[in-house]
Order: structure tokens, then sequence, then C-alpha cells
């Protein structure tokens, strides 16, 4: 497990030096026509970046039963809808699909959930930040509640819904990459950015980790099923 800077602040920069930083632009592919994260945003989604961990032990660590493997996203979403045939849409359970990407610092466990809470549940982000970094973001569809978690070293550092509403122990911390990507800190946010995009943005100057179309497609899930007691 790689050492957290647990109060230092974190490099608006990509894997690559030469990288600008993330801006809403670059994640314009979320919305657009068609978009395999269409999917995503119509039911709901918790998407996890986690440093220093390799994704079979993200999944122990919240204490996923082993599921099969999933050759890309298609797989993915057929996965989770088998699951839900099962259960119902009341399920007991939820699918969580990891793998392995390179970010700042480190390796990083990409977690891509449909109706999951991996990403939001306190005592898995402390466990999976223990000494380390995970950063969150969430969608529930719908009539959408949205939300950002940033944890280092086991400590909540920023939670959202709003920009403007923020709790954690350092809230203001990243205040300049808020006001830079629209999301005003004090404020409406600039009407003509997207939130959502601006938000995946936001994600990408912590671990340094660009999520792409291509990436979240092409990627080999490693999957495990999280019961309702477990993620209690």
């Amino acid at each position: 497990m790689t050492e957290a800077t647990s109060h230092a602040s974190p490099a608006p920069r990509g894997t690559g030096a030469s990288r600008a930083p993330a801006t809403a632009a670059d994640y314009g592919w979320i919305r657009a026509s068609p978009s395999l994260f269409a999917y995503a945003l119509e039911g709901g989604y918790t998407l996890t970046l986690v440093r220093g961990l390799a994704p079979a032990r993200v999944l122990e660590v919240v204490g996923a039963e082993p599921a099969d493997v999933c050759e890309g996203f298609d797989g993915l979403v057929s996965a989770h809808d088998e699951l839900l045939d099962v259960y119902g849409y009341s399920p007991d359970s939820f699918l969580a699909g990891a793998f392995a990407v390179p970010g700042e610092g480190g390796d990083w466990t990409l977690v891509m959930e449909f109706g999951g809470d991996v990403g939001t549940r306190p005592r898995f982000m402390e466990a999976l930040s223990a000494g380390s970094r995970a950063v969150s973001h969430t969608s529930n569809g719908g009539k959408p509640m949205d939300f950002f978690h940033w944890y280092e070293a086991g400590e909540l550092r920023l939670t959202f819904e709003s920009p403007a509403d923020r709790a954690g122990s350092t809230p203001d911390e990243l205040n300049g990459a808020l006001s830079e990507l629209g999301l005003n800190p004090s404020g409406d946010p600039d009407p003509g950015v997207d939130e959502k995009a601006a938000v995946f943005a936001l994600a990408e100057r912590l671990p340094g980790v660009r999520v792409t179309e291509e990436l979240l497609r092409d990627a080999v899930y490693v999957t495990g099923e999280v019961f309702a007691e477990s993620a209690g």
C-alpha cells in the first residue's frame, strides 16, 4: 500500500506531467449520444477510485463475495441486470466491478457499481483509504442526488452534494479547483457548465486517473456481490 501525505494539497494534474488539469469539457463524452455511460446516469451509479489496493483486495475489504469476471462495460451491465432478475428491483445485494489503472502516486483500482454504495459507506471508505486515498462520486438516477467524497488516510476530507454546501475535515481545500471547474464553492454553479462532467474532472485532479469511455468499455472487471448486511 502506498503511503499518503494526508494533509498535502492534491496535485491538480493527470498522470503525465504535460497534461493540463482536467476540465468538464474532457468529460463531455458522458452526455454524448450514444454514450455507454447513459445506462449509469439513467439508473444510478457509484464510481470509486482507491490508491494502493489491488481490485481483488478492494472487494475483500468491502466484504464482497467473489463473482465472475466481466469482459467490458457491457459485460458488467449484463451481470448487473442478471442480478436484478434474481432479486427483483429491490435487491438484497449489488454487484461491484473493479479493475486496476495507473494514476497519481502509483496504481489505483476503479470500482464501478450500478445502484451500489461502496463509495458512500463511511466504514468502507475509511478502510479503503487507510494509509492512502479514495475518491468517489455518485448519482441515484432519475431526479438525481449527486455526491462527491474524498477520503485521505481514513479521514473524510471533503464531501458535498452542492459545492456551496461542503463538509469534511478540510472542506475548503479544493475551492480553487471547484472555481476553475465552474462549481462555485460560494454560490450557484456556472449555468453553462455540466456539473456531472465537472465532478468527473474534479475526481481526476485527485487521483490523476482520466476516466474515458474507452477505459470503461474495454476494462476486464473483477466482480463481487456485496450483500446488504455487509454494506450496513
